[in-house]
């Protein structure tokens, strides 16, 4: 069954999980921005998970969490998780793929958009508190009852070994960056880029200034709860980044920053006006640290940014 047992996740770990979900996911684009925001940073390439099915990096993950179990153990209660919104999305899709019965535990803080979707995919949809960290407390209770298997969205081996496999692709279309720059919720996907780069490329987590548990956890050097709140709390609301991934982050981020609301809302409607891709304000979070100034690339870096998530009302993008 899936752990949250601290073990080291390694390149051949991260290649077996490629294998398990590779007929499951999308190869998602990377490309070069032409636009007048990036025009003068000619090094910088985006890496389009936001067209990943569902809309974010989520299934990636979720799958490999389902598939590493034998499906003679699969409950019959099927599968459940907790959720902003991506995750959900992803384990309900998960759920359809592999015809099994999902139940997502959603907070308020959710967007519509996601809540239907997430219904639309066959999933049983329940509200669970106010935050994010309400309703896990309610999926676990709902888990412990049922026996239905619970996927975590970011703080397993199953889990983080998935999101890495979105590393392990970047490399494979692009070659090794100086730099990625990765936003950061619970730290699932920052911690996957981490296990598969290691010391190979330098890692900059972004996250918003409002909901910022990884940059509060490097500077107390271990986790510890913050509050959350701001225009991304819907995919980067964790109010404690996961205790797996820290065990990776804190050995390999090499500058944690954080950046405003308006900053995000900023980058995702440059990238709609100007490139015409679709970000959640969570999937601007990361390009928001170089649209602001935040991060300035040394010339010639060579760097990738994660628009990791493109589930949004279109309505806020005109």
């Amino acid at each position: 069954m899936p752990t949250h047992l601290p073990t080291p996740i390694t390149p051949a770990d991260i290649r077996d999980a490629a294998d398990r979900i590779r007929s499951r996911v999308r190869v998602t684009p990377v490309i070069q921005p032409e636009s007048a925001t990036l025009a003068a940073r000619r090094g910088v390439w985006l890496k389009l998970e936001s067209l990943q099915h569902t809309g974010s990096f989520k299934p990636r993950g979720a799958f490999n969490s389902v598939l590493s179990v034998p499906a003679s153990e699969i409950p019959p209660a099927g599968v459940t998780a907790a959720s902003g919104g991506n995750h959900g999305l992803a384990v309900a899709h998960v759920a359809r793929a592999l015809d099994l019965p999902a139940t997502i535990f959603i907070p308020e803080v959710s967007p519509r958009v996601k809540r239907e979707r997430i219904a639309a995919l066959g999933a049983t949809v329940r509200v669970g508190g106010a935050v994010y960290d309400d309703a896990q407390a309610e999926c676990d209770r709902f888990a412990s009852e049922s026996g239905a298997l619970e996927i975590h969205p970011y703080d397993t081996t199953e889990t983080i070994t998935g999101q890495a496999t979105l590393a392990m692709e970047l490399e494979s279309q692009i070659g090794v960056p100086d730099t990625v720059i990765v936003a950061v919720g619970g730290g699932g996907l920052a911690a996957g880029v981490a296990a598969w780069f290691g010391d190979r490329a330098r890692i900059v987590t972004v996250e918003p200034r409002s909901s910022a548990c990884l940059h509060a956890a490097m500077s107390s050097r271990r986790p510890v709860p913050v509050p959350v709140s701001g225009v991304a709390a819907d995919s980067l609301g964790a109010r404690q980044v996961g205790d797996l991934a820290f065990s990776l982050l804190h050995h390999h981020v090499d500058l944690s920053l954080t950046v405003s609301d308006e900053a995000i809302v900023e980058t995702q409607r440059k990238l709609f006006a100007e490139l015409r891709i679709v970000a959640e304000p969570g999937g601007a979070t990361a390009l928001a640290a170089l649209i602001s100034g935040t991060y300035t690339p040394a010339d010639g870096e060579f760097v990738a940014v994660i628009i990791c998530g493109g589930n949004t009302d279109p309505s806020v993008l005109a």
